[in-house]
């Protein structure tokens, strides 16, 4: 079976992710600029998982660029991929609500974590679907960037529950990391042609 419906609804799940997120932030009352002020804790929590959810789609497509074919536990790790990523405009909300209290940056941590080990069995299950040893399997290596980010992950859940902006520091370092796109793919890509 090809990967083509499975990236168009993972496109289509991320477009809605995205648009629920975007009507979190509200027009303030006022008309000047210092009106805008009791919004950053709302507009700092959308850029972050804004981000997030960029990074999972940029991954998401260069995965499938090597994938030469995908079975039904592959649609399955998919979908579990999506289910973490669907519950980001939830903390993300709830996180900004609070100004970024305790329990809710650490359960923005453990929805991060989740979309990252989901996103780890996505690639495990694309790895088994391929016959024989691929430029995927080529690729993805010993994925150091997938795990350092989990234990930076685990490090901002615990952090965050010392205080919050440790925690927030963790997610943004993470998030930092993979900013620089993953040329593993993009360089397995050019040696094919």
């Amino acid at each position: 079976m090809t990967s083509e419906r499975l990236k168009a609804f993972s496109d289509g799940v991320l477009a809605i992710i995205i648009t629920i997120m975007v009507l979190e932030l509200k027009a303030p009352h006022g008309g000047n600029f210092v009106d805008l002020w009791p919004l950053w804790p709302t507009f700092l929590a959308y850029v972050l998982s804004f981000v997030y959810i960029g990074i999972y789609w940029n991954n998401h497509h260069h995965l499938f660029l090597l994938v030469e074919k995908v079975n039904g536990a592959t649609l399955w790790a998919n979908i579990h991929l999506l289910f973490w990523l669907s519950l980001l405009p939830f903390v993300t909300a709830w996180a900004s609500d609070t100004e970024f209290a305790r329990d809710p940056v650490a359960l923005y941590g453990i929805v991060l974590l989740g979309a990252a080990v989901a996103y780890s069995i996505l690639v495990m299950t694309l790895l088994r679907a391929q016959d024989g040893r691929t430029l995927l399997h080529a690729a993805i290596g010993r994925d150091v960037k997938g795990w350092t980010s989990n234990v930076l992950y685990v490090l901002g859940i615990a952090g965050a529950c010392l205080h919050p902006w440790i925690g927030c520091l963790f997610y943004v370092a993470v998030a930092a990391i993979w900013l620089i796109p993953d040329r593993r793919i993009e360089s397995r890509l050019n040696e094919a042609r």
